[in-house]
């Protein structure tokens, strides 16, 4: 454990966190490059190199390239990203763009792409805006109090449709390029001015059909495509007007990085519109380097604008619960400086005006900057908080601890759960006017069992510094919510990470946290799930398939990320010394490499169930804290009190 020890602590950043690769999705840098290009700009020749680089890397064999980098063709990323490259100076005739078109043109070409690849051909001119689902700005002059007022939806949701409605009611499009005309001739399986638009707005290849077109949205397409018809010139421009505000605001809010990738290139272009070569632009350009990514087949785009906060939290705590706080003390307080540093200290501008929830007190994902604290990321940095400060090396003020568990009960719903940046808002069945065709639970923000457990460990650990503490009702309301999210086979679904084993890790570790002995039939159900799924070299193994399938879907060969998240239950619920434990703890240490890293594998992290996404640290962190845990257990420690869970491991010193 000691090379382990030394290989998280040495990639550390300078800055204390730990900060690293946030790839995966292949349509983040096709949309960069679509959005540079409409602004009539492009990368420079070096980070032009390296995105056709990382592009050709991933393209499969068949010709095609997936949602993620590991998953089969969609004709949403094929066609989006020939056109990327094609806008990048890479011929018609290349031998890569060429299987591509031999890949997608019997699929249709853009007729057959999911909504979202639509949208941004048609802001290129390769699409005609008459062949798109209407996406107008005028639902944001509706009363808030409708249960479909787009403030309702989830926050990564309405923030991607808000700048999508404004350049939608504006039709934006760049100017005529010779390369665009070449473009439409190669897209398409037919004629340009032959394409049947009204016929392609429902329209959905096999590939790219995830969520199905059900009557009631394909009512409410009905209903928008008649409105767009006879629209109100002076509502629209009301609509644009307020929408804008509300771009402006999502800007301001935070510093211009915008709560992801999508809506970041959209505003970018929404204000390139609006106002060319404006004070806004400039600041979207500053501000775009920080979701580049070097990796090492070239450049691609990150998730988001990194994953710092998150991948620090579990750091420090996989640290701690290693034992040997004395060697790592200057890591540990380079860490804690940053957790300090990251802590939102004020709501965003106008929150209730731009539809935020109060921001006070919580922690984002990545950076303070990014200014969307989530429930889970500040649950985590606070439980890493209380870890540092029995060693001196908290740097929080109690004052602002009790402002992140002031936040973290504000957050909770009324299921006893909790979701990711605000309170559920919108009723579930809004899910089924979800238009993105490969992307499910996008609508709405629900209750999650991990940020549900987080958030339940979290207040466990600050009533146990502060016994006064009134928590104790939020805890039972969280831990009753788990309780119902377990399956009948004893597994929690996760929807974060890949995926059994990420939510089982966090519905044992939650209950466990909220007082649940290693007796407790959910416990046991839990462990007999993992034992069920381990692999007869003592590891195990999941792939992001089956968050799509919503079942366990085996991997060729262990992972070590599965494998210590089920070790981290097997620990929490008092099975350490258990034959599973043992044989997943042996696996984990021959899986080591001779200096102390364990091999790249595929990758653990999901979003919407469908699309995989690499968390760089992962490797780094959790095989080291599962090793530990598992050592420190069984020199006596138990699941009692939540000792072996990942919200409070022992803490030596």
């Amino acid at each position: 454990m000691r090379q382990a020890r030394d290989v998280l602590a040495r990639t550390q950043e300078a800055d204390g966190s730990w900060k690293g690769d946030y790839s995966g999705p292949l349509f983040l840098a096709p949309v960069y490059v679509a959005g540079l290009y409409v602004m009539g700009r492009s990368p420079d020749a070096r980070l032009r190199d390296g995105l056709v680089a990382s592009m050709r890397a991933h393209q499969n064999a068949d010709g095609g390239w997936g949602l993620d980098v590991e998953s089969p063709g969609l004709v949403f990323t094929t066609v989006l990203t020939y056109v990327a490259q094609r806008l990048l100076g890479v011929g018609a005739d290349d031998p890569g763009l060429l299987r591509a078109r031999a890949w997608f043109l019997p699929r249709g070409g853009p007729l057959g792409s999911a909504s979202w690849g639509k949208f941004v051909l048609a802001l290129l001119g390769l699409y005609d805006y008459a062949g798109l689902a209407p996406v107008p700005p005028e639902p944001w002059l509706l009363p808030r109090a409708l249960p479909f007022h787009p403030s309702r939806l989830w926050c990564h949701c309405r923030m991607v449709y808000l700048p999508m409605g404004w350049l939608y009611g504006r039709r934006a499009r760049p100017r005529e390029t010779p390369l665009l005309a070449e473009l439409r001739r190669e897209l398409y399986p037919q004629p340009y001015a032959d394409v049947d638009w009204k016929a392609a707005r429902g329209r959905v290849a096999g590939t790219d059909a995830y969520t199905s077109h059900g009557l009631l949205l394909r009512a409410v397409h009905r209903v928008l495509g008649l409105y767009e018809r006879f629209h109100s010139k002076r509502l629209r421009a009301r609509a644009l007007e307020e929408s804008l505000a509300l771009i402006r605001g999502e800007d301001e809010a935070t510093h211009f990085v915008c709560i992801g990738p999508i809506n970041k290139v959209f505003n970018m272009v929404v204000w390139h519109v609006a106002r060319p070569d404006g004070p806004e632009v400039r600041a979207h350009l500053e501000r775009l380097p920080d979701y580049l990514q070097p990796v090492g087949e070239g450049v691609t785009f990150n998730g988001y604008n990194s994953s710092q906060l998150w991948d620090t939290a579990f750091a420090v705590q996989a640290l701690v619960a290693s034992g040997a706080t004395a060697g790592a003390r200057a890591t540990l307080e380079r860490a804690g400086r940053f957790l300090e540093a990251q802590q939102v200290l004020e709501d965003s501008p106008d929150a209730a005006r731009h539809h935020r929830h109060p921001s006070r007190g919580g922690w984002p994902f990545s950076t303070r900057a990014h200014g969307w604290p989530i429930s889970d990321c500040t649950a985590e940095a606070l439980k890493a908080c209380l870890l540092l400060e029995p060693l001196g090396l908290n740097r929080v003020p109690r004052e602002r601890l009790e402002q992140a568990v002031a936040f973290i009960l504000s957050l909770q719903n009324r299921d006893g759960g909790w979701a990711t940046y605000e309170r559920q808002r919108g009723p579930r069945w809004l899910e089924r006017l979800n238009p993105s065709d490969v992307f499910a639970g996008i609508m709405v923000d629900p209750s999650y069992v991990e940020c549900t457990s987080a958030c339940v460990q979290a207040l466990a650990a600050w009533r146990k510094a502060h016994p006064q503490a009134p928590v104790d009702r939020a805890i039972a309301r969280g831990a009753d919510f788990l309780r119902r999210q377990q399956r009948p086979d004893g597994s929690w679904e996760g929807a974060w990470g890949v995926c059994f084993s990420y939510g089982t890790w966090f519905g044992v570790t939650g209950l466990v946290a909220a007082g649940a002995k290693a007796s407790d039939p959910a416990l046991r159900r839990a462990v007999a799930f993992l034992e069920a799924h381990q692999r007869e070299d003592g590891a195990w193994s999941e792939t992001v398939q089956g968050c799509r399938e919503r079942r366990w879907v085996e991997g060729r060969t262990g992972h070590a990320v599965t494998t210590s998240w089920a070790l981290l239950s097997l620990v929490a619920a008092g099975d350490v010394d258990s034959d599973a434990a043992r044989r997943g703890v042996a696996w984990l240490r021959a899986r080591q490499g001779p200096r102390g890293q364990w091999p790249q594998e595929p990758l653990a992290g999901v979003f919407n169930r469908t699309c995989a996404i690499h968390y760089d640290a992962y490797l780094r962190i959790f095989p080291l804290w599962a090793l530990s845990l598992a050592e420190a257990a069984g020199d006596g420690l138990t699941a009692r009190g939540g000792s072996a869970s990942p919200g409070s491991p022992s803490c030596p010193g």
